[in-house]
């Protein structure tokens, strides 16, 4: 599925669409927007946004702006701006020539807050911050108007000016919406318009000493853009009264619909920009693109598709009340797409020498290994064997329980595109551990057929010693050892609830010869082991392979059980 062809499916959404369309709203018109602010990296969530905004405008022949609500300087870095740009295309969307800041607007903006104004509908008010917040009242409890809520409409312009003119320091006066101090919605009692703030933007530079708020800009921002369906997440449901009394209060081009939808909680992880920052400032992760965190920079890090996540967020769908999903889902639609393109290779990471001791010392075989089974057009590949190998240390026990079909003494295995091979004898170091195993195979079961017709249960994967490359691998599970702390009896700080066991690394292990070339963008399937992908960290002497997902599919089960009721 190509993002061209990304549909969200059926929701409440594209049937108020589809009833615009039919009603010629708009003139039958689709223009949609994706505004992130860039103080942070785009996560999972923003992925969900991204496909249903990008996905509703290519089904309708529409248009979709990326527009950063830039409005916050001490919080936001060209390096979120251009991080946010990377991962929209990563996922394989196009805004054209349509990219827009709200910094693009800084006057246009300002002249709206004058028209305010003048109209009786803005003021300048002198309250900080913690006597707003007193003055505002409660949600059983009607607000209190401001001294300054009658100040006359020529001192509020005046003052307003000499704001930005940088007359005054920071805090010491805000523009406010006048409104209704009684109403029932807090958002409509007289919000915050402007602040003073020196502080410099990352493309303004130090031109502003007053910054609009994020509420007053985002409505305007669509309408002078164009925008018809204004998409939000549920928390603005609250604020759309404000979001229509500014376009209604306003000389706007036109009047765009604020929708909502649930946002996209996901267990196991953190979706909180706030949260995340934090476990990048203290160093509890390695950055924004740690392959354990839900960001699109981790995930592409770890090995996921942008297929996989589009096709993730067409499964997760669009609804009006808020969920937990569940990653496994995230995981098999991974899972779903690497099977498919994944070539099938051979790594042992806890390796335990075999020597084949009847096998001829300096003879090496090449045997033949098909890429994918899923796939017919991938071809095969040649495997060198030799009279040394290397099988998993789990493959071996030399007390085995029942139902082992692995390598214990006296027993046969096949080996993966080989020869079946016995146990004769184990070594061992001073200290008792195993570190050898001696066998014997049988030259007339290549590719796991024998002339008398017996067949093992057990068939494990290998590598030559003579041939292997030596890698790195990193194993990654969940950031969280709990699907939701909010939901944990005992009320703790999220980072308490950190998964010691969310990174394993390991060393030395062995992989075929061919990975040694292995480049970032090619997924691998280690046979028995999970999905694998080349980190950036890899260097010419040492790969590193990150675990993208395991090979069990607890998603496909649950369908599965559910399908058979």
């Amino acid at each position: 599925m190509g993002a061209e062809d990304f549909t969200p499916g059926l929701n409440f959404i594209r049937n108020i669409i589809e009833n615009d369309i039919k009603a010629k709203k708009n003139d039958g018109r689709v223009h949609t927007r994706f505004p992130p602010e860039p103080n942070g990296y785009l996560h999972i969530g923003h992925a969900k946004s991204i496909c249903l905004n990008f996905g509703l405008a290519a089904e309708y022949k529409g248009l979709c702006n990326l527009r950063f609500d830039d409005t916050n300087p001490g919080k936001e870095d060209v390096e979120y701006v251009d991080s946010i740009m990377a991962d929209v295309r990563w996922l394989g969307f196009d805004w054209g020539d349509r990219l827009y800041y709200a910094s693009d607007y800084f006057e246009k903006l300002y002249e709206y807050a004058l028209h305010l104004i003048r109209t009786g509908k803005a003021y300048v008010c002198a309250l900080s911050a913690d006597q707003i917040r007193e003055y505002r009242g409660t949600l059983t409890e009607p607000g209190q108007d401001s001294p300054c809520r009658e100040r006359p409409v020529t001192e509020s312009l005046d003052f307003f000016q000499r704001m930005r003119a940088g007359e005054f320091p920071d805090g010491s006066y805000v523009l406010r919406a006048k409104i209704d101090m009684a109403s029932p919605n807090l958002n409509m009692r007289d919000p915050v318009l402007y602040r003073i703030r020196r502080e410099s933007h990352h493309r303004t530079g130090d031109r502003w000493l007053i910054y609009p708020m994020y509420d007053y800009t985002h409505p305007i921002s669509d309408a002078l853009e164009g925008i018809t369906h204004s998409l939000c997440t549920l928390e603005f449901e609250d604020h759309r009264p404000f979001y229509d009394w500014v376009l209604d209060n306003l000389p706007v081009p036109c009047h765009p619909q604020q929708i909502e939808f649930a946002r996209l909680n996901l267990n196991y992880t953190v979706m909180s920009k706030r949260k995340l920052l934090e476990l990048v400032d203290k160093a509890l992760v390695r950055g924004w693109d740690d392959p354990r965190l839900p960001t699109i920079a981790g995930l592409r890090r770890r090995g996921y598709t942008p297929e996989s996540i589009r096709a993730f967020a067409e499964s997760v769908g669009v609804a009006k009340r808020e969920s937990m999903v569940d990653m496994a889902l995230l995981e098999h639609c991974l899972r779903q797409d690497l099977n498919k393109r994944a070539r099938r290779v051979m790594a042992v990471l806890r390796p335990l020498k075999v020597v084949i001791s009847n096998y001829p010392e300096h003879q090496v075989e090449e045997l033949e290994a098909e890429n994918n089974p899923e796939d017919p057009g991938a071809g095969t590949r040649k495997l060198p064997f030799a009279r040394e190998i290397y099988i998993e240390q789990d493959d071996f026990r030399e007390d085995p329980p029942k139902k082992f079909f692995r390598l214990s003494p006296g027993k046969e295995i096949r080996l993966k595109h080989a020869y079946y091979i016995r146990c004769d004898e184990v070594v061992k170091d001073a200290k008792g551990r195993v570190i050898e195993l001696r066998c014997t195979y049988d030259p007339e079961s290549r590719g796991g057929w024998t002339k008398d017709g017996r067949k093992v249960l057990g068939t494990s994967h290998w590598v030559s010693a003579t041939h292997a490359v030596d890698v790195e691998v990193r194993l990654y599970d969940k950031l969280l050892s709990v699907p939701d702390p909010a939901n944990e009896k005992e009320e703790k700080d999220f980072k308490e609830y950190l998964n010691p066991n969310s990174l394993e690394i390991l060393k030395g292990c062995k992989v075929e010869p061919g990975l040694s070339e292995a480049k970032p963008g090619q997924y691998f399937q280690f046979l028995r082991q999970g999905y694998f992908c080349i980190d950036p960290d890899s260097t010419a002497s040492i790969p590193v392979f990150n675990r993208s997902v395991t090979l069990r599919d607890s998603w496909a089960k649950i369908e599965k059980s559910q399908q058979d009721k």
